[in-house]
């Protein structure tokens, strides 16, 4: 996957978090070793993947560049994926062609909650949609968590509607 711009970069830390304990950085193909999979499962239980799924999947989101970020939280001292968080670049026709940010599958491991990672990654994120110069970045997410993506700056609008098959 490229690499999210320098901007993104700059900020490390993060409210209540140790800058040397955990790195944010791109997916790599070895997190799937390191927790990745599991740590989803914390967001939406699902049936384990494969390595060759796992691998077909990341060699599918690399190939969208920039337009498609992934970025993992790792313990610095157990190597383990923490946290994760996903941003899409989605290309309109309106506003003059203008791109949008989507936010998508933020999850925070439940026993590394409250050190501000989920905050950092978020922000992180939303750098790495500014900076593709999107117009706006958004996100669905449950009503109890609209208080944590309050404090990273979002507010509540409009209405999400769903159709899963």
């Amino acid at each position: 996957m490229e690499e999210p711009p320098q901007a993104a970069m700059a900020s490390e830390a993060g409210a209540g978090v140790d800058a040397d304990a955990y790195r944010i950085r791109l997916l790599e193909l070895g997190d799937l070793s390191r927790g990745f999979c599991d740590l989803l499962a914390q967001l939406s239980p699902s049936e384990p993947l494969t390595e060759d799924s796992f691998r077909s999947r990341f060699a599918e989101l690399a190939a969208l560049g920039a337009d498609h970020l992934v970025l993992v939280a790792e313990d610095a001292g157990t190597g383990r994926i923490v946290a994760a968080g996903a941003v899409l670049v989605e290309r309109k026709f309106i506003r003059r062609c203008g791109t949008v940010g989507h936010v998508e599958d933020v999850v925070v491991d439940a026993a590394a909650r409250g050190r501000g990672l989920g905050e950092r990654v978020v922000r992180r994120l939303v750098d790495h949609a500014r900076a593709r110069g999107c117009y706006k970045v958004i996100l669905n997410c449950t009503p109890e968590l609209r208080g944590f993506y309050a404090k990273c700056g979002f507010v509540e609008k409009n209405v999400q509607m769903g159709l899963y098959f």
